[in-house]
């Protein structure tokens, strides 16, 4: 199994980015997907994580500007990205709790796809 991410880029202070994710691979089932990011010089932070179920949970620095979604027909996931800041610049990563089916067992993988940088200028 294997994410990949599009989306990000340059994009002005107050502008917007879109973030999307699909998973392929033997997929059984995908629990949560979310978006990490890494600003340079600092760790790895949550931004948003989904549930299959839908529910949603956002780092206090995103709330109200960000909105995580998913499609689990397509096994996406999506980062829409508003009024970005400055201090939004880091390298996105997305994550998902991925069921694959394997040959005569379910095994659960924490998968990551590879970051994709978004950079906000001011």
């Amino acid at each position: 199994v294997q994410l990949q991410a599009s989306g990000g880029g340059l994009a002005q202070a107050g502008g917007s980015l879109r973030l999307s994710c699909t998973a392929s691979g033997s997929i059984f089932r995908i629990d949560d997907m979310g978006w990490y990011r890494q600003a340079p010089g600092k760790r790895r932070e949550l931004v948003a994580v989904i549930s299959d179920g839908g529910t949603r949970r956002y780092a206090d620095s995103v709330k109200g500007r960000f909105t995580i979604s998913r499609d689990n027909a397509k096994n996406t996931v999506h980062l829409q990205m508003n009024s970005l800041k400055p201090e939004d610049t880091a390298v996105y990563y997305c994550n998902a709790e991925i069921i694959e089916a394997g040959p005569v067992t379910l095994i659960a993988k924490d998968t990551w796809g590879q970051g994709t940088l978004v950079t906000v200028s001011s």
